[in-house]
């Protein structure tokens, strides 16, 4: 029996209790409960090997012997069986480089579960920016290829599928490495469509802190410029190895972007580049990567370039125009945050720094906003889109 037990369609024999999986799936394969519990040796704390906000990842070996990632959504996270399907065919679709494929689902009783294919090499939370436990040496080469990928898996996100897919929570624990370090793309739990004829999805917040452009993060305006602000911070972290937040590092140089951005204006660039490297590196190159990350993170989204851009000034292919970078958002921009949750308004005390992850080896120490509404957030930004 291959790993897939079968194709779920209104002609098998299995699942046929449940009208609404016959009529939402078309060309996703399904997995019981039961192989997956066995798959995993009944979710054993043993074999997880990630959590989120949405959902814990569990290794699993299927029945022929192929090793694969199990994501069991969160009962917050749980759809109606047809809202499910319905965007696990849209993903199933979806096949890039650079994107983690999806093998299969499971959607029995109130288990919501993604079966994807296991990458080799992990995340780059837990590698490149997981504070020495990792035994791979990310090289000046290594780090061009991957930023290079990512960027390319989400130009083809933003511009090739119709309708473009936003992914919400483009972050270092999202992108997995296989066995030759080629990025991929995961975690689509968080992707919403954006529909052709509007401009952007008033949407309740999901991400990360730390990633999260403010124009989502505090008005609630989800497009594709919140991605390229997420994949601007992502682009600094890999060229200089570390999180976009560290609190144990001087206060001047805790936040990474307003790091990166003092030096930018004092044309000294080169010295956020990752001391790991050992001077082994293409400074030039080094810096336009770091200017790229600017363009990316710039307060207002109307000044960001669009993907297919950036993918192009990554690879020498458009020229790098420095008189085109203003002041990026910075993290100190949400000291005057106001939230007001059940209530009129809250001010964010300046300890509201303190919540950023620093560097570590899992995810559970990201902070998700996906609680907030935009009924409760500040539209601070809503001229600027």
């Amino acid at each position: 029996m291959t790993c897939f037990p079968f194709l779920f369609n209104k002609s098998s024999s299995s699942g046929r209790q449940d009208p609404e999986i016959d009529e939402g799936i078309h060309n996703v394969r399904i997995y019981t409960y039961k192989e997956l519990r066995n798959a995993t040796e009944d979710f054993s704390p043993v074999n997880k090997i990630g959590e989120g906000g949405f959902g814990s990842v569990y290794k699993g070996r299927l029945k022929d012997g192929k090793v694969a990632a199990i994501k069991v959504l969160s009962a917050e996270s749980r759809q109606g069986v047809k809202e499910f399907l319905t965007e696990i065919n849209v993903i199933s679709e979806i096949e890039h480089e650079n994107l983690v494929k999806l093998y299969g689902c499971c959607v029995e009783k109130n288990n919501r579960i993604l079966v994807y294919n296991y990458l080799e090499n992990n995340s780059l939370s837990q590698t490149l920016l997981g504070g020495g436990h990792s035994s791979i040496y990310f090289d000046w080469r290594t780090r061009c290829k991957i930023c290079v990928g990512v960027a390319r898996g989400l130009a083809f996100l933003h511009e090739e599928v119709r309708p473009p897919i936003v992914h919400r929570d483009i972050k270092a624990s999202n992108i997995l490495l296989d066995k030759d370090l080629t990025p991929k793309i995961s975690d689509f739990g968080l992707a919403k469509l954006i529909p052709a004829n509007m401009t952007h999805v008033s949407t309740r917040v999901a991400g990360t802190i730390g990633y999260l452009a403010p124009e989502y993060a505090i008005g609630g305006k989800l497009t594709r410029k919140a991605d390229i602000y997420s994949f601007g911070v992502l682009l600094v972290e890999i060229v200089s190895g570390r999180c976009n937040t560290n609190s144990r590092l001087p206060i001047e140089e805790q936040f990474l972007l307003e790091r990166t951005w003092e030096l930018y204006e004092r044309k000294e660039l080169v010295g956020l580049v990752d001391m790991s490297l050992n001077g082994e590196f293409d400074a030039e190159q080094a810096c336009k990567f770091l200017k790229i990350g600017l363009l990316c993170t710039q307060e207002s989204p109307k000044l960001r370039p669009s993907m297919s851009s950036v993918v192009k000034m990554l690879t020498g292919k458009m020229h790098v125009d420095d008189s085109k970078i203003t002041k990026p958002a910075l993290i100190s921009d949400f000291m005057d945050l106001k939230v007001g949750k059940n209530q009129e308004s809250s001010s964010i005390d300046p300890k509201y720094s303190s919540i950023y992850h620093t560097s570590s080896s899992s995810d559970n120490h990201d902070t998700t906003m996906s609680s907030l509404t935009t009924s409760t957030l500040t539209a601070k930004y809503d001229q600027s889109m």
